[in-house]
C-alpha cells in the first residue's frame, strides 16, 4: 500500500529518524500481546483484541520480513486459539505452537527477561485489550487478573525500565509502544486491587528514544468494533503501515499517527465518528508531543458558550435548589442531543446543578453549535412536568415551566437549532406483594397485591384472612396468568400494563432471607417449573421497618440516583470482621455507601440485616444461608465491571441474569442470591393489612 505525501505531511515530518547502518529486520524484535478473557469476570471479556494481536504480528512477520523466533506473541482469546486466523506468513504460522496465554508471568518474562537479553535495534510493543490509569500509570490488565488482585503489566514503569542500563547500552537504541486500550481512571476501591507495581531500573541511557501511541486520551474510552472483531485503532494503524518493510513503518511512524489523528477530527468535523475516541501520540522520536507540536487539520467545532444572560437566570432557577434524582440522566443526554461522545467518569462532576452547568459550558460541543447547557436544562423541565414517582419525575410543574422559558428565550437570543423532546421514562410493571404477620401471632400471613405502572391499582387482598406462603404462592400465579393474558387494560382508563418485568415482596424483617426467588412457576409440558427468579426480577422490600430512618434512607437513594449509581463510593463490600454493633450508625452516618454487597457469615447475616436497616442502606446483596461465592459479589454481580457498563441502578437485572446463568451450571451460588430493593420513591402507605 503506498500512501502519496501531501504538503501537510511535509510540513509535519520530524526530523529524520537514522537507524542505525546494520539495522535489518532481524534486528527488530516485539513483544505482541492481545488479551480477550480475563479471569476476575466474564464481564470483562471483550472480542478483538487477539485478532488485532495477530494482525500487527502478520505485518511483522510479513511485509516486515521480522523472524518469528523475535516475537513473543502472548494471546488469551475469547475461543480457541486453533480457530483464529494463523494464515498470511510462514512466519505467523511459525507463532502457532509458540504463543503463550497473556498472563502477568508471560508479559513480565518476555518483557522483562527475555527481550532485553537479545541484541537489536529496534523493539516494539504492541497490546490490545483493557486499560486503567493509576497514578497517572498505565496498567495493562493480563488474563489472569482475579477479584483479589488485577495482574496486570504496568506500561509505564516497564518504559522506563527500557531506558535504563539494566538494558546493555547499545542495544534498543529505539522502542515503540503501540497500545489498543482505554485510559480510563480505575476507580479506587477494594475491588479493584492492582496493587503497587513498579519495575524498578538503573541508571538511565542517553539517547534511547521512545515512541507512544494510544487509542484515547487520558479519560477516553478507546472504541471496539465487536462486529467486526476489531479496535478502530489497529485498525487505522494497520492501513497506515500496509505493505510497508519494518524500516519504513518505524520511520514513518510519526506522519502515521499524524495523518490517523487527522482522519478522526475530519470524521468528528462531519458528525461521521462523533463518538470515536481521540488519538493521542504522546511522544515521537524525539520525545515531542504531537498535540503541543503544532497538528495542523481541521479544527474540532466549538460550541457557543452561555452569555450572561443565560447565566443569570440559572442562578435564579437553582438557587436553593439541589440536585434532581435525574440530574446523571440529564447530563448524560446533554451530549448524546448535542452530538458529542459522554465523558467517561463516575456520576455527575460535581455537587450542585450550576457547578454541573459550569462543567458541560467547559466542553468542546457538539456539530449542531448547541451549548451543552440547554439541553440539560431542557431535559430538567421535562422531568418536572412528570408526576412524582419510579419514572423519574420531579411532580414540579411550576419550576418545568420556568425551566422551559429558559430553554426558549437562549435558543431565541443565541440563535440555536431546535432540539428533540427528551426520551420518555421507561413504562415497565411491577407487581408488588406485601406481607404481614397476624398481629395475635397465629399461623399465616396477610398479604395484599398492587400492579404499578404510570398508574396505580390494587388487584387482590387477602382480607382479614391468614394464609399460608403455598397459599400466597398460587394466588400470586393466579394474577400473574391473569395479566399476561389481559395486559392492556386498567379499569378502562386506557393504560396498558404489558407484561410484568419486577415482582417487589414487601416483607417483615424476619422474612428478607425467604426464598421468594425460587418459588416455582408451571413452565412448559409435563409439569416442568421453573424458579420465580429465572422468569422475573424478584427483590424484597422492608420498608414498614425504615419509620426511624426515613431521612438516611430517602438521602441515600437520592444521592445514588443523582449520580446514576455511577458514584465511586456507592457500594461498600462488608466482611464478618466488618459486622459490629455500631455498623449501623456507620453506614447512615453519611449519604454513602447506599449499596451494601453483604459477605456475612450464618451468624452474622441477621445483624448485617439490622445494620442495613438502622443505617438506611436502600440496596444490598447478599447470598441466602451464609458466605460469599468466589471471588465475591462483585465479580458475580460486577456492578462496575466497566466504565460505560450499567452500575448499580441495573441489579435487578444483573441478579435476574446470575440467577439464570445459576440455572445453567454457571455463577455458582447465584441461586441463593438476595437483592434488597427499598425504592422510598415507589412506597404507598397504605392501612395496616391487620
Amino acid at each position: 500500500m503506498t500512501h502519496p505525501r501531501t504538503r501537510a505531511d511535509h510540513e509535519l515530518t520530524p526530523p529524520h529518524l537514522d537507524l542505525p547502518a546494520a539495522f535489518t529486520p532481524r534486528r527488530t524484535f516485539a513483544l505482541v500481546a492481545g488479551v480477550e478473557r480475563y479471569g476476575i469476570s466474564h464481564r470483562w471479556d471483550l472480542r478483538g483484541p487477539a485478532r488485532d494481536a495477530l494482525r500487527f504480528a502478520r505485518w511483522l512477520t510479513g511485509p516486515g520480513e521480522v523472524p518469528a523466533a523475535n516475537i513473543r506473541l502472548l494471546l488469551s482469546p475469547l475461543d480457541d486459539p486453533d480457530r483464529l486466523d494463523w494464515t498470511g506468513s510462514p512466519g505467523l504460522a511459525a507463532l502457532r505452537p509458540a504463543h503463550r496465554p497473556a498472563t502477568e508471568a508471560n508479559a513480565k518474562s518476555a518483557l522483562l527477561e527475555e527481550l532485553p537479553q537479545c541484541d537489536g535495534d529496534l523493539l516494539w510493543i504492541f497490546w490490545a485489550g483493557h486499560g486503567f490509569l493509576r497514578d497517572g500509570e498505565l496498567m495493562l490488565p493480563c488474563a489472569d487478573a482475579g477479584p483479589g488482585q488485577i495482574r496486570h503489566l504496568n506500561l509505564d514503569s516497564a518504559l522506563r525500565w527500557w531506558r535504563t542500563d539494566l538494558v546493555k547500552h547499545r542495544r534498543f537504541p529505539l522502542q515503540a509502544a503501540l497500545v489498543d486500550a482505554c485510559r480510563v481512571d480505575a476507580p479506587r476501591d477494594s475491588r479493584w486491587n492492582f496493587g503497587r507495581t513498579d519495575y524498578g531500573g538503573g541508571a538511565t541511557v542517553p539517547g534511547r528514544r521512545q515512541f507512544r501511541l494510544y487509542a484515547s486520551r487520558e479519560g477516553e474510552a478507546a472504541q471496539n468494533d465487536a462486529e467486526r472483531g476489531a479496535g478502530r485503532f489497529t485498525e487505522a494503524l494497520l492501513g497506515e503501515l500496509g505493505d510497508r518493510s519494518v524500516r519504513e513503518g518505524a520511520t514513518a511512524l510519526p506522519q502515521a499517527a499524524r495523518r490517523i489523528h487527522r482522519t478522526f477530527q475530519e470524521l468528528r468535523e462531519r458528525g461521521e465518528g462523533w463518538q470515536l475516541p481521540q488519538f493521542l501520540v504522546d511522544r515521537d522520536w524525539d520525545a515531542g508531543s504531537f498535540l503541543d507540536d503544532g497538528l495542523h487539520g481541521p479544527a474540532l467545532p466549538r460550541a457557543a458558550r452561555l452569555d450572561q444572560t443565560g447565566w443569570d437566570g440559572l442562578g435564579a432557577l437553582f438557587e436553593g435548589r439541589g440536585l434532581p434524582r435525574c440530574a446523571y440522566e440529564a447530563y448524560t443526554w446533554a451530549f448524546k442531543e448535542a452530538g458529542c461522545a459522554t465523558p467517561v467518569h463516575s456520576g455527575l462532576p460535581a455537587d450542585s446543578l450550576l457547578d454541573v452547568v459550569a462543567d458541560l459550558d467547559e466542553r468542546q460541543g457538539g456539530r449542531t453549535g448547541m451549548p451543552l447547557a440547554v439541553p440539560f436544562v431542557h431535559y430538567l423541565a421535562d422531568r418536572a412536568t412528570r408526576p412524582r414517582g419510579p419514572g423519574g419525575g420531579l411532580g414540579d410543574p411550576a419550576w418545568a415551566a420556568r425551566l422551559a422559558q429558559w430553554v426558549r428565550a437562549t435558543r431565541q437570543r443565541l440563535a440555536l437549532p431546535v432540539l428533540r423532546p427528551p426520551p420518555a421514562p421507561a413504562r415497565r410493571a411491577v407487581l408488588h406483594v406485601r406481607l404481614e404477620s397476624p398481629p395475635g401471632g397465629e399461623d399465616g400471613l396477610h398479604a395484599r397485591m398492587w400492579l404499578r405502572g404510570e398508574h396505580t391499582r390494587q388487584i387482590w387482598e387477602s382480607e382479614d384472612r391468614p394464609l399460608t406462603q403455598a397459599a400466597v404462592r398460587a394466588e400470586l400465579l393466579r394474577r400473574l396468568t391473569e395479566l399476561a393474558a389481559a395486559p392492556g387494560a386498567d379499569e378502562g382508563d386506557g393504560q396498558s400494563y404489558g407484561s410484568v418485568e419486577r415482582i417487589e415482596f414487601h416483607v417483615p424483617y424476619e422474612m428478607l432471607e425467604t426464598d421468594f426467588d425460587q418459588w416455582p412457576v408451571p413452565r412448559g409440558p409435563a409439569g416442568r417449573t421453573r424458579p420465580l427468579g429465572m422468569l422475573y426480577e424478584v427483590v424484597v422490600r422492608c420498608p414498614q421497618e425504615r419509620e426511624d430512618t426515613r431521612t438516611a434512607w430517602h438521602a441515600k437513594w437520592r444521592w445514588m440516583h443523582t449520580h446514576g449509581g455511577r458514584h465511586r463510593d456507592t457500594v461498600r463490600v462488608v466482611e464478618d470482621a466488618d459486622v459490629s454493633d455500631a455498623l449501623g450508625v456507620q453506614l447512615g452516618a453519611r449519604t454513602a455507601p447506599a449499596c451494601v454487597l453483604g459477605h456475612a457469615s450464618a451468624a452474622r447475616t441477621g445483624a448485617l440485616l439490622e445494620a442495613l436497616l438502622e443505617g438506611g442502606v436502600p440496596v444490598a446483596v447478599w447470598l441466602r444461608g451464609c458466605g460469599a461465592p468466589a471471588g465475591g459479589l462483585s465479580v458475580l454481580l460486577s456492578p462496575e465491571a466497566l466504565p460505560g457498563a450499567p452500575a448499580v441502578l441495573g441489579l435487578p437485572a444483573r441478579v435476574a441474569e446470575a440467577r439464570r446463568a445459576a440455572a445453567g451450571g454457571a455463577a455458582e451460588g447465584a441461586d441463593r442470591l438476595v437483592l434488597l430493593w427499598d425504592d422510598p420513591d415507589d412506597t404507598i402507605d397504605l392501612r395496616s393489612l391487620t
